[in-house]
Formats: C-alpha cells, structure tokens, sequence
C-alpha cells in the first residue's frame, strides 16, 4: 500500500521557532501487550534524506522493517532504548511508566536533545523537556518514524528470546505474537496462567477465575482507563 514519505518538517519548525539543534523523535511500543516491557526508543537523525521505505513501524511488513533496522543504526545520528518492566508498569500505571522509559532513552542519548517530538497527542514526558506531540508522527516525522522502526524490531526480538529461554514461556508464543492478546497467548494464559513477564493489573486475569488471584491493584483510573483501552489496539 503506498504511503507518504516522512519528512523533517517538524524538525525544521523546531529550529525555526525554538532555536533548537539537537531534535530527538521519540515512539513507543508495547503499550497494549500483555506481557513484556513496554520499550521506547529516542533517535537523532538530523536533516539527513530518510533510507527509502521508511515509515510507521506498523505500516510495514516484518521482513521490511528488519531490513530497515540494519539501515537505521548505521544511518542515525544517535538512538537509545529505554523499557519499563511489567513490574513497573504494575506499581506506576502506564503513563508514568512510558515517562520512566522514555527519560530512560533520552538520557542514554550520547548528548541531550534541545526539543523532543512525541509520537500522538498525549505529553507524557512534561518538563524538564521541550516537547512538540504530533498525531501520527510515526508517519510524518523522519526521526519519530525512524524510532517506531527501531523500537518494535528491538522489542520484538526481545519478546522472542524470552520465548526461547525456556521457564515456561514456550507455550505463549511470544516469538509470534510480541506479548499480545492472540489466540495461542490467550490459550496458554487460561492454561498455565500468566508467566513473569506479563503484567498482573490488567483486566485479562478478571476472565481467568483460576487466575484471578493474582491481580494487582492498580494505582489510579486514569491508568485504569489507559490500559484497557490499549488492549484493544494490537500493534504487531
């Protein structure tokens, strides 16, 4: 399916407006799983020409965005990975979970960014940082999308190492399916219930009787509300 190219427009209003001159993109990935971490990454790309076919991770098939990830890390200026564990992601809620691993990723950063672009509409970085959120940046802006591609190869092959390492995660497939909801996930969960890995407040576990002891009692609604409506959304 054709798409629109990204470009550096919103990088070039930053510089414009704000005086900036170090501009990371920022995405993230593995917000509606429900095991794993949930993984985001912060490129630098500078105004450099995008590798052909870059886009939203989404967008693209599993055998192209490995391909672009090759590309990717040799072309950034600079990227870094920041996670939030399910533990985490339990005790805090998901919002200032995304925070702790995107601060995470930032500060990895061999030098610190002078503005962020943030993939959607929600802020949930706040200051310290300068922050332009766009809809879709994932599409539109070179680094935001160079980091959706990043960020989902990086997290989907540490999903499925955790599939190889044994400790009975074989059965969830999480090779295939990243942590989400498919129906060998679902499956093994109401079998063997949830593993290490998963996340233990979300609602999956109230249609697990077996399991539903295990709950953990989340913080706040608005993580409440958060989570549940990420479930919906499969992004792999």
């Amino acid at each position: 399916m054709p798409y629109e190219a990204p470009t550096h427009t919103v990088e070039r209003s930053l510089r414009a407006t704000t005086g900036a001159k170090v501009i990371a993109g920022v995405d993230e990935v593995g917000r509606g799983a429900w095991a794993g971490p949930v993984t985001v990454c912060a490129a630098i790309t500078g105004l450099r020409r995008p590798p052909a076919g870059l886009t939203d991770s989404k967008l693209l098939t599993q055998k192209r965005r490995d391909a672009l990830l090759g590309v990717l890390e040799d072309w950034v200026t600079a990227y870094a990975l920041g996670h939030a564990s399910p533990e985490e992601i339990d005790a805090l809620g998901m919002t200032a979970a995304l925070r702790l691993a995107a601060e995470r990723a930032l500060e990895a950063l061999p030098v610190r960014p002078d503005a962020v672009i943030l993939d959607g509409k929600h802020d949930y970085l706040g200051v310290p940082w300068r922050v332009r959120t766009v809809i879709k940046g994932d599409q539109s802006c070179v680094a935001v999308a160079a980091a959706s591609v990043i960020a989902k190869v990086r997290r989907d092959r540490m999903m499925a190492e955790l599939g190889r390492q044994g400790g009975g995660c074989a059965e969830f497939a999480f090779g295939d399916n990243a942590g989400y909801p498919s129906p060998v996930h679902r499956a093994a969960l109401e079998e063997l219930g949830p593993t290490p890995h998963h996340r233990l407040s979300w609602s999956y576990l109230d249609g697990l009787p077996q399991w539903r002891h295990l709950k953990k009692v989340r913080r706040s609604e608005e993580a409440t509300e958060l989570e549940n409506g990420g479930q919906l959304g499969f992004d792999f």
